[in-house]
């Protein structure tokens, strides 16, 4: 089954085609950082207007690459939340209308659900069931997989994500936005024992997460030190990604041997950081289960995630309709059914 891709839920309008929710025949992004690179972080206005401009764009182009027309297309998936409200509903209307038009079935995802289901979209997927870590801009949570369309939430963070504190940690040193890549580059360059940030672990038996105290300590430590802030800059950067680093890396590990499951995944943008990536597979050779990584290239919002999350809900019967709305926020993932359809929420990020 041919399953056009369509995502809009923030700042990327992306649009691909991917075949029985595997193999990806194209994947088109359009990013808006540089739009947003001046304000340090996105603004929901500016995110609608780009995404109006972009989604027909990216659609043709995704089609081109695959050497598909519309014609040739046998479903529509569309990110139908969580994330910013007017972002949405850009891509969710259009890919309404064109599958009106077009007379073919169509089905709004769950951005997260799309998040988890990046890591089928490699060759070596991970067997059911399975821990998922996801950490991006907007969610960290962790969840027990168990099919294409059930997962169990073990814990979400209380406060800030993990890609939010790196971006708030990078506009307070003046870094810009996006942050977690610019914080990466950095923290290579410096020494992470250097300055000992706090680790938030919650409750040591739970899986919940909070960013906000990590956030705190390095808003103080920058204001104490500004007189030789560009000397301390890079151990900042170290110090404050191997503090995120050891909570996420400790919460999944410790997801997995309480549920006694082999199999771990991390997904979302935060999953493209090399120095977590390094930790996790160090975790899974130690602890002997295996860990997953999407490539990096889907770590970040992208349509095929949302095609491959898509291709299993319509074969599980799942389908939407003209009177189907999009949602800001939505506590749980993979297959936990729409809010009320009807009802339209309020415009906040998720």
């Amino acid at each position: 089954m041919l399953i056009l891709g369509i995502e809009s839920s923030c700042d990327d309008s992306a649009a691909a085609v991917v075949i029985d929710g595997r193999r990806i025949q194209s994947s088109v992004v359009a990013s808006q950082t540089r739009v947003h690179h001046r304000y340090g972080g996105v603004v929901p206005e500016l995110a609608s207007r780009q995404h109006v401009q972009a989604i027909m764009p990216v659609t043709r182009q995704a089609l081109d690459e695959a050497g598909l027309k519309l014609a040739d297309i046998d479903a529509i998936a569309v990110t139908q939340g969580p994330g910013l409200i007017g972002s949405l509903l850009v891509g969710f209307n259009f890919a309404r209308a064109l599958a009106y038009g077009l007379e073919i079935p169509w089905v709004g995802v769950n951005h997260l659900d799309g998040h988890i289901h990046s890591i089928f979209l490699q060759p070596d997927p991970p067997d059911f069931p399975f821990v998922a870590l996801l950490a991006s801009g907007g969610h960290t949570s962790l969840y027990h997989v168990t099919s294409h369309t059930a997962a169990k939430p073990l814990g979400h963070t209380r406060d800030d994500a993990a890609g939010e504190a790196f971006d708030k940690v990078a506009k307070m040193l003046g870094l810009g936005y996006p942050g977690g890549r610019v914080i990466a580059e950095l923290a290579a360059k410096g020494d992470p024992a250097k300055i000992p940030f706090p680790r938030a672990y919650m409750k040591k038996a739970g899986f919940d997460f909070s960013f906000s105290g990590m956030k705190t300590a390095a808003r103080q430590f920058i204001e104490a030190n500004s007189d030789r802030l560009e000397e301390m800059m890079p151990h900042i950067a170290a110090g404050f990604q191997e503090a995120v680093v050891d909570v996420l890396e400790d919460k999944l590990t410790r997801a997995a041997a309480h549920l006694d499951c082999p199999r771990t995944a991390m997904v979302g943008g935060v999953a493209a950081n090399a120095r977590l990536r390094e930790r996790l597979r160090e975790a899974g050779a130690h602890n002997g289960y295996r860990v997953t990584l999407p490539p990096r290239e889907l770590c970040g919002d992208n349509a095929a995630m949302i095609a491959a999350a898509g291709y299993h809900a319509l074969k599980a019967g799942q389908r939407s309709g003209l009177t189907s709305d999009v949602y800001s926020r939505r506590p749980s993932a993979c297959g936990a059914g729409p809010p009320d359809q009807n009802q339209r929420h309020p415009n906040t990020a998720a």
